[in-house]
């Protein structure tokens, strides 16, 4: 983070005046996804005002590995991304702390009409091969990028859940790795038979496809899978602190109000996610989804991101070992609970 001093100030010469004047800049990283919509009310709400950031730069990507490339370069201060890429730019480098989790259980198994009769009938560990016996094909996938949330949640379902193996994968599906709104258009124009993705996406199909079903969510695909987090840079921690603090004590007050009145959250949430331009019951469908996974308190993903490690690890996504400890901050959250 970066302290900059107006013109005006310097000139006056005032100490009490260029503390007045100083304005801090935060360059903040986010994708346009339902499980950060903490990020979203805090961004519209005035805490960071209050910090003295008047103005954070911010940044929208569609996946975590392209926000893990810009934290190793160095671009970011604040990022809102899933725990699978924060733990690769922890093991690459890049000064990062988990301050706060955002959800847990996030990630859905979306099936179009072509597939989800498959899993209705018969066995789901089978529904697969199955579906490429009457099909003559693979049934193709979509989800995000390897070493992502999705994508790790998918494997970890099809191979730990399903127990399918890797060969069994391999000869009855096609997995595909897109961005979330390449995974949206691949659902709309059936490229795909399914996806492994979040919301809104999820609404948004279930909403436009009716033959569009959800066959396995949250615990029934990994449970207690850690999801999206807010990580801050160890820079920023040591030289204000407090604005860290107030980062943390907005991101507790949003989700709490994720949990107890989405409709209040709706606003700030749409601005943010699919443009501006979903419309306002699609959002809110997406927030009452996911009202119970909305998760702050980041010592109850410890355990689960340890087992995300381990499976990663085990996958080959993440090929050097994340000291998990240095990886999670949790003074902010525990101080401010105890307030």
């Amino acid at each position: 983070m970066r302290l900059l001093i107006t013109l005006t100030a310097l000139l006056l010469g005032s100490w009490s005046s260029l503390v007045t004047a100083a304005d801090k800049s935060l360059e903040i990283g986010y994708m346009p996804i339902i499980p950060i919509s903490q990020a979203f009310i805090v961004l519209e709400g005035d805490t960071l005002d209050e910090a003295g950031v008047s103005e954070p730069k911010l940044f929208q990507f569609q996946n975590g590995p392209a926000i893990v490339q810009a934290l190793l370069a160095g671009q970011l201060d604040v990022a809102y991304l899933g725990i699978g890429p924060a733990m690769v730019a922890r093991a690459k480098g890049a000064d990062i702390k988990v301050v706060a989790s955002n959800i847990v259980e996030q990630i859905s198994m979306v099936a179009l009409g072509s597939l989800s009769s498959y899993f209705d009938k018969g066995d789901a560990k089978t529904a697969f091969a199955r579906f490429k016996a009457d099909n003559g094909r693979k049934a193709v996938i979509s989800t995000f990028p390897r070493g992502s949330v999705p994508e790790t949640v998918l494997q970890y379902w099809l191979q730990n859940q399903l127990g399918m193996s890797n060969d069994d994968i391999k000869q009855n599906i096609d997995i595909i790795y897109q961005g979330a709104a390449q995974v949206q258009q691949s659902l709309m124009t059936e490229a795909v038979d399914g996806a492994a993705i979040l919301e809104p996406v999820v609404s948004i199909i279930r909403d436009r496809k009716s033959d569009a079903k959800v066959v396995a969510s949250g615990s029934g695909m990994f449970p207690h899978q850690p999801g999206a987090v807010l990580v801050v840079r160890e820079s920023l921690i040591n030289e204000d602190p407090m604005l860290v603090k107030a980062l943390v004590k907005a991101h507790i007050a949003a989700t709490d109000e994720l949990h107890n009145n989405p409709e209040k959250a709706v606003k700030s949430v749409k601005k943010y996610v699919g443009g501006g331009r979903l419309a306002t019951k699609i959002v809110l469908n997406a927030l009452k989804n996911s009202r119970n996974q909305f998760e702050a308190n980041p010592n109850t993903i410890i355990d689960g991101t340890r087992t995300m490690h381990d499976f990663q690890a085990s996958q080959g996504t993440l090929k050097v070992n994340v000291d998990l400890d240095a990886l999670f901050d949790v003074r902010f959250y525990n101080d401010i609970v105890k307030e």
